[in-house]
Order: C-alpha cells, then sequence, then structure tokens
C-alpha cells in the first residue's frame, strides 16, 4: 500500500459528537451571513459539484473570467465574509503547530453526487503553513497523492469529527474527494456532508 506522505497528519474522532454539534451550529452561523453559491471553474464556467461559501478575513472563489483567487467579499452578497468561529480558531492552534492565525476558512458542502477532483492547494502566497480539515456529516472517500501528477494514490475513509493537516512535504499533495457515502451520519438533519479547510494565505 502506498504511504501517506511525509508532514501528512490523520486524526480520526478529533471532535466528539457534542463538539460536531457546536461546530455545525457555528457553520449554519456562517452559511446564514454568507450564502451558499456554486463555484464554477476557470475558463470552461463548469459548475463544481459542490457548492461552498468562506469565512475569515479572505475567502477563495472561482469563475469562469478570473479563475481561482481569494477576496475580501463575497461574489454574490458583495458583503464581506463573516469571522471565523473561535471554535476552528482554537482547532488550529491545536494542530496546526503555526503560530499564526488562519485567514480563510473554505465551507464545501457535498450532496448526492458532489465529488472534489484531485488538485493542489496553491493558490495561497505561503505554503509555510499547513492546511487543516475538517469532516462532519456522511463519511467520504478521500484520496491523498504526492506532489507530482500521476504519482501513486492511498484512499480512506473520513467520517465525521475526523480531521487531517496537511503539512510539511504534503502541503502540496494532490488530494480530494472520491465520493460521499449517504446515510452514514446523523449529524446533519437532511444528511450530506461538510467540509471545513483552514488556511492561511499571506506570509
Amino acid at each position: 500500500m502506498h504511504e501517506l506522505p511525509a508532514g501528512f497528519r490523520y486524526l480520526p474522532e478529533y471532535l466528539d459528537r457534542l463538539a460536531q454539534e457546536a461546530m455545525v451550529d457555528e457553520i449554519r452561523a456562517v452559511v446564514a451571513a454568507a450564502p451558499l453559491f456554486v463555484p464554477r471553474m476557470p475558463k470552461t464556467g463548469k459548475p463544481m459539484s459542490v457548492r461552498m461559501t468562506n469565512c475569515g478575513t479572505l475567502g477563495w472563489v472561482t469563475d469562469q473570467d478570473r479563475g481561482y483567487r481569494y477576496q475580501e467579499l463575497h461574489p454574490v452578497t458583495g458583503l464581506p465574509w463573516p469571522p471565523i468561529p473561535p471554535v476552528l480558531l482554537r482547532l488550529w492552534q491545536e494542530v496546526s503547530g503555526y503560530p499564526q492565525p488562519p485567514e480563510a476558512c473554505l465551507v464545501n458542502f457535498y450532496e448526492g453526487e458532489a465529488k472534489m477532483g484531485l488538485h493542489q492547494d496553491r493558490d495561497e502566497r505561503t505554503f509555510e503553513a499547513p492546511v487543516v480539515s475538517v469532516s462532519l456529516g456522511d463519511q467520504c472517500l478521500f484520496r491523498i497523492g504526492g506532489t507530482a501528477h500521476g504519482a501513486p494514490t492511498r484512499s480512506f475513509r473520513l467520517s465525521s469529527g475526523d480531521v487531517v493537516v496537511l503539512g510539511g512535504e504534503s502541503r502540496l499533495s494532490f488530494h480530494g474527494v472520491d465520493r460521499v457515502y449517504p446515510g452514514t451520519s446523523t449529524l446533519l438533519r437532511n444528511g450530506g456532508r461538510i467540509n471545513l479547510t483552514l488556511r492561511r494565505v499571506t506570509p
């Protein structure tokens, strides 16, 4: 079996059920202030299968004309993103090993056939800080490889409450979500999966 890349940390069941429920409540408040929208691929304008929003001083967006980028305003409402909830800032302090706080928290909502192709998180101006990712809701099949296209990959299920950290050599590893397993969690009222991705954008 392909080994996990150096610097990649998998923290299963890091959040207990009460902590997960509290985090979902915080994310509901974020979505109320910054509604979910459908990001679109650069050049083609093809809609992605996830819906998303952000919290923090910066938010990651993508559209046909301007492509992948971070910006201070919600692309639909034109309003600033809501702040990152304190519970997520504490999580960053606990697991990131990085002294500066995250500037962006991507909120991706997966339902039905939604998935995320293999990609690198490389739109940031610094790669010194790790990427911290939290799974809430239904299980998914997560895949991670190396830093080059075509490198061997390894897949495993992520469950609600699991946390992964992409740091060190794994910071630019290709990774993605091949599928979601509906009905594997009772956390979200109507099912689905939320992925929260904490990132530091600037040095």
